[in-house]
């Protein structure tokens, strides 16, 4: 039997959060940890799949294309953040705050998935002896939430 839904389209227009207070602090967890990687180790290996080169074989147009847009997303990447962490409480979210959501639950599914080498092939079978059964578990909580945020965003449209 599958858990019931986390995340769904309120009467209002609003999103809807389900979330057990012990789920709320595993994704506070997970934010402050990729906020602190994002900001104290941006070149950590990590964080390759949220920071892909636009110019792999240009040195100079990549140091360019950085220049011109790293910041703007590194501050849009903080307020998703910061949006998460301030709505965590929050029995409803607004499409902007669900938004925002989205992207860091992406984010956060960048990051795991790149930590656990995460390929379209690969199987979710969990076996509680995998030294990566927890990270993987986690893994595809968050892909969970991130489908039924789509769908309750899909929704609304």
């Amino acid at each position: 039997m599958l858990p019931r839904a986390r995340i769904k389209r309120g009467r209002g227009g609003g999103i809807r959060l389900r979330l057990p207070d012990d789920e709320r602090e595993l994704l506070e967890l997970l934010c402050e940890e990729l906020h602190g990687r994002v900001d104290e180790e941006p070149d950590h290996p990590d964080l390759r799949r949220l920071f892909p080169p636009a110019h792999p074989d240009d040195p100079e147009a990549e140091a360019a294309y950085r220049g011109l847009v790293g910041n703007h997303l590194d501050v849009g990447r903080e307020r998703a953040i910061a949006t998460v962490q301030r709505t965590l409480g929050n029995d409803m979210l607004s499409t902007d705050e669900a938004e925002s959501w989205l992207r860091v639950l992406n984010d956060l599914r960048l990051v795991l998935g790149t930590r656990l080498d995460v390929t379209e092939e690969m199987s979710f079978d969990l076996d509680a002896n995998d030294p990566a059964a927890a990270e993987l578990a986690v893994y595809a909580y968050l892909s969970w939430l991130q489908e039924q945020l789509v769908e309750a965003l899909i929704v609304g449209t």
